[in-house]
C-alpha cells in the first residue's frame, strides 16, 4: 500500500519554533502518532510527501527513520526558494533521502495564485497515486482541507489525525 500525507504548516501547529524536535512539542507528538500508525498498523510499501514545511516534512523524516521508501512530490521548481536558509538546508537534506522526486508542475510559478494552483495540482497528484491519504487536519480552511476534499471526491481512503487531540 502507498500512503500520502497532507497536513498543516507549522503556523497552525504551534508556530515555526515547533520545527525543532523538542520531545514535548507538537512536532514530536505528531511524529510519534505517524510512526505508530505507519510502523505498527499500516506497514506501507511506500509513501509520498508533498515536502511543504510542517507535516509533509515531518512525515518524510518518519518514513526515512522507519525505512519506508518515499517519493518527494514537489509542486514546482524552487518550492523552497523563499524559505529561511536553514529550512532550505533541511529541505535539500530530505530530498537526498527520498527514493525519488516528482516535480508535478515543472517551472516556477508566475505569482501567488499560480503557486497555489500548482500546490493543489501536487495534492491531486499525490492522492491519485496513493491508496490511503493520512491527513493531520483540524478542519480549518486551506491547502490541507482542499487536499482532503479532493480525496473525498475521488473516494480515496483517508485516515485523519486531529492535531489538537492526537
Amino acid at each position: 500500500m502507498i500512503v500520502a500525507f497532507t497536513g498543516h504548516r507549522p503556523d497552525k501547529l504551534g508556530g515555526y519554533a515547533s520545527e525543532t524536535k523538542h520531545p514535548a512539542g507538537k512536532r514530536a507528538k505528531i511524529e510519534r502518532a505517524l510512526a505508530t500508525l505507519l510502523g505498527a498498523k499500516l506497514q506501507p510499501t511506500g509513501a509520498i510527501s508533498g515536502m511543504a514545511l510542517g507535516v509533509d516534512q515531518w512525515a518524510a523524516w518518519v518514513c526515512s527513520d522507519l525505512g519506508i521508501p518515499w517519493i518527494a512530490a514537489v509542486p514546482f521548481d524552487g518550492q523552497e526558494s523563499r524559505w529561511p536558509t536553514e529550512a532550505q538546508r533541511i529541505y535539500h537534506t530530505l530530498l537526498a533521502r527520498a527514493y525519488g522526486t516528482k516535480v508535478v508542475t515543472p517551472g516556477r510559478p508566475l505569482d501567488r495564485h499560480d503557486a497555489a494552483l500548482r500546490m493543489q495540482a501536487r495534492n491531486q497528484w499525490m492522492v491519485d497515486h496513493c491508496q490511503l491519504l493520512i491527513a493531520v487536519f483540524d478542519g480549518s480552511p486551506g491547502g490541507t482541507k482542499n487536499c482532503v476534499d479532493y480525496a473525498l471526491r475521488v473516494r480515496r481512503e483517508i485516515r485523519l489525525i486531529d492535531p489538537t487531540t492526537l
